[in-house]
């Protein structure tokens, strides 16, 4: 499958590639073993798959792609960054917006909890109660921290 012209991607890639996304969105997942094996594990048979069936080595990455971040679309670190640089811009200094975002993931958990989530949420009409709901919760977390 390997050949020096067409090197396809293998685990390690798909390790990295997974690795990568978590940090950015998902960091609360980078310490979840099991789930990052599982995914590349299940990304490099599905490239392996594909390539069997015939696909080219770019629809088997993507097809292998779809199924490393199947489930990871929805972020709510990512959710929780934007509200911070759309609504508190003027409070938050931009170089903290990561470490707050961190620190408010587990105050956030309610507010999450009372949604369903999903892979396509921030484009249904929930999605704007449900960031109406967080804007709030991280206004008082900001002000019993005197962060605001």
């Amino acid at each position: 499958m390997n050949s020096k012209n067409n090197p396809a991607p293998d685990i390690s890639y798909f390790r990295l590639s997974l690795m990568e996304f978590l940090n950015e969105s998902h960091p609360e997942r980078l310490k979840d073993n099991r789930f990052i094996i599982a995914c590349t594990e299940a990304a490099t048979e599905a490239y392996e798959q594909a390539v069997r069936n015939g696909d080219t080595p770019v629809r088997a990455v993507e097809q292998a792609n779809a199924v490393l971040f199947h489930g990871l679309h929805f972020s709510k670190y990512d959710t929780i960054k934007n509200i911070l640089w759309n609504e508190f811009a003027n409070e938050v200094p931009e170089d903290t917006v990561e470490d707050l975002a961190t620190e408010l993931l587990p105050e956030c958990e309610p507010v999450f909890a009372g949604y369903p989530v999903s892979e396509g949420f921030a484009y249904e009409p929930d999605y704007d109660l449900l960031y109406t709901e967080l804007t709030g919760t991280i206004a008082l977390y900001l002000e019993s921290h005197e962060l605001q």
